[in-house]
């Protein structure tokens, strides 16, 4: 974890300033220095001032309320649902009457307006509105899946970080195996399997077509990818004077987990957090357009891309809308991400050199961040 200590005022006014150039914190007169600026508080300095990373998570978090607004959109603005299909209707567009699906079964373009708006695909279906919902479905499954993640792999990785021997060599060896194999292959493999059967897990029961069922596999499928940078650190901190105090003291191996260790590896699991996002929200798109992923009637962007590349070049739209939304979101998320890895990065680190300052006769300490 980089951190910028703070450093006296060399003016005499008293006050704290740190070496990265932010803000003196002052110090009340006759009191105590004033404390120094946590490493989370700094990075948070840092990420506001990385303006494109703000800017593409700012576009993340309109697609996201976007997207989750696709019931209102779609009972006030479209009067249609996700699934109806208009295949026999007409619609008004500039003053003429057109086909919603015409009778060579060419479904209209986009008419820029309440009903249609984005254009209907083969079936008499509201584009805008299948976009809405299968982008609120495949930001589902891709927060669960992370969830999932996080959570599994932040257990895994402290137990064999921490136990070492035979639990680490256990936990290592199944991280190993899921790791072999790619990730598509395995969600292929797992996602066609479970679409026809389902999950059970005692009382716990997810039918084929259940969005739990994706984001499961997902969020497996991704484990040692997070698990195993956590295990590294874990390997490094055990060994540190802080967990050997806490152990003369009587703590216990789960406290020593829970109080000690889980809060020095905090910053690696904010900075995989939004990564994990943008890794799982491509997959189910991928896994979905390959049909092991959202099963139908359910809409997700991999499906809506699959159901309209059977008509390209005739109804581009049906494939262009889709693929469009699903760049732009992985993109933001995925830039952002980097904007928090710049700005909150655990494998920087810190070197304190002492700079001799002439003209006033006093040294000063620079922080400087090495990657």
């Amino acid at each position: 974890m980089a951190i910028d200590p703070a450093t006296p005022d060399t003016t005499g006014s008293g006050a704290i300033r740190t070496a990265g150039g932010d803000r003196p914190v002052a110090a009340e007169p006759g009191g105590p220095p004033a404390a120094g600026i946590g490493p989370y508080r700094l990075a948070r300095r840092r990420l506001l001032r990385n303006k494109v990373a703000l800017a593409f998570g700012a576009l993340f978090a309109v697609i996201v309320i976007l997207c989750f607004c696709a019931p209102l959109y779609a009972d006030h603005v479209a009067h249609t649902g996700p699934n109806d299909n208009h295949v026999t209707e007409q619609v008004q567009v500039g003053g003429e009457t057109k086909d919603v699906v015409s009778p060579t079964g060419l479904p209209i373009g986009p008419t820029w307006h309440g009903r249609f708006l984005l254009g209907a695909d083969q079936n008499g279906r509201d584009l805008a509105v299948r976009l809405l919902y299968g982008g609120r479905n495949s930001l589902e499954v891709g927060f669960i899946a992370t969830a999932i993640t996080m959570v599994l792999a932040t257990i895994v990785g402290l137990t064999a970080g921490y136990f070492r021997g035979v639990v680490d060599g256990v936990l290592a060896r199944i991280l190993d195996l899921i790791w072999a194999y790619p990730v598509v292959l395995l969600g292929i493999a797992l996602g066609t399997s479970l679409a026809l059967g389902g999950i059970t897990i005692g009382p716990i029961a997810m039918k084929g077509n259940s969005l739990f069922v994706p984001a499961v596999i997902i969020g497996i499928v991704y484990i040692p990818y997070v698990a195993k940078p956590i295990r590294g650190q874990v390997l490094g901190l055990r060994e540190k004077e802080f967990v050997d105090a806490a152990r003369v003291q009587g703590a216990g191996s789960l406290r020593i987990m829970a109080r000690e260790i889980l809060p020095n590896v905090a910053s690696t699991l904010i900075v995989f957090l939004p990564l994990m996002v943008a890794n799982a929200i491509l997959l189910e798109a991928g896994l979905s357009y390959l049909g092991a992923g959202i099963q139908p009637p359910n809409p997700s962007w991999g499906t809506m891309i699959s159901d309209g590349i059977r008509l390209i070049p005739s109804a581009i739209h049906l494939t262009f809308v889709p693929g469009a939304m699903l760049v732009l979101a992985v993109l933001g998320i995925n830039v952002f991400g980097d904007g928090v890895r710049d700005a909150l990065d655990p494998r920087a680190r810190v070197r304190i050199a002492a700079k001799r300052e002439d003209e006033i006769g006093e040294s000063e300490m620079e922080v400087m961040v090495e990657h």
